[in-house]
């Protein structure tokens, strides 16, 4: 099997409603419709144990490209194939590449929030709200970067809209889930999000999929991603 279960490797299960359950780390006990099939559940926290690094990671980073910089994260041991963690690694490459092609940013502070909010975002929500986190943290990127409040206008207005484009592209693209692909879709959407409303330009590479053989439900050639389409 290639990497499902974080303890034992096994598939996942994805549940009708929502069961207790204790995590195979922490202990603690919570609500959730995600298990293996050999019954072990691990919490958000616990699967993303060790993202803190992430920070220190991007603070140290000159590049404008944001799929270069979520690659770096990505080969980090604290990601996994999927999970919450690209709910902050998507909006953290993005502020990272913003910041360094001349955006007007204090990282490091930008950096924490981005850490902050993402976490709040539970895994699974692709499936289950109609919203995949990684486009969600593209649309907490740009309200950052516009200083949104859930009172401003065009800031307000600004981050619900990279939102909904991001979540467009993933959407048009469909199931199943592939957080590698959701996360690039989002960065893809959100250069030229950026560089129509702000007048930054990061840089914007061909991306080419080296995750394949790790997802179990890679959905090849119909991914825009695969090798073959390149």
């Amino acid at each position: 099997m290639k990497e499902e279960c974080c303890i034992c490797k096994a598939p996942l299960a994805y549940l009708e409603t929502d069961e207790l359950m204790e995590c195979a780390i922490c202990h603690k006990k919570e609500n959730s419709k995600t298990r293996c099939v050999n019954g072990h559940f691990v919490c958000n926290e616990c699967h993303m144990e060790g993202l803190d690094a992430v920070t220190l990671l991007c603070l140290n980073e000159s590049s404008k490209n944001p799929a270069e910089i979520i690659r770096k994260l990505m080969s980090q041991p604290f990601c996994h194939m999927h999970g919450p963690e690209h709910h902050v690694m998507t909006g953290s490459a993005l502020l990272t590449a913003y910041k360094n092609a001349g955006g007007d940013l204090d990282l490091q502070p930008a950096l924490l929030e981005m850490m902050r909010r993402g976490k709040s975002v539970p895994g699974g929500t692709c499936g289950f709200w109609g919203a995949c986190g990684a486009g969600i943290s593209a649309g907490i990127f740009v309200s950052i970067i516009s200083k949104s409040t859930p009172l401003s206008e065009k800031p307000f207005g600004l981050s619900n809209l990279m939102t909904a484009k991001a979540l467009e592209q993933i959407g048009t693209v469909g199931g199943p889930r592939c957080c590698k692909r959701d996360s690039y879709l989002s960065i893809l959407a959100a250069i030229d999000f950026t560089a129509a409303h702000f007048n930054i330009q990061m840089e914007k590479p061909e991306i080419v999929c080296r995750h394949a053989a790790q997802n179990n439900q890679c959905i090849g050639s119909r991914c825009p991603f695969a090798a073959v389409n390149q």
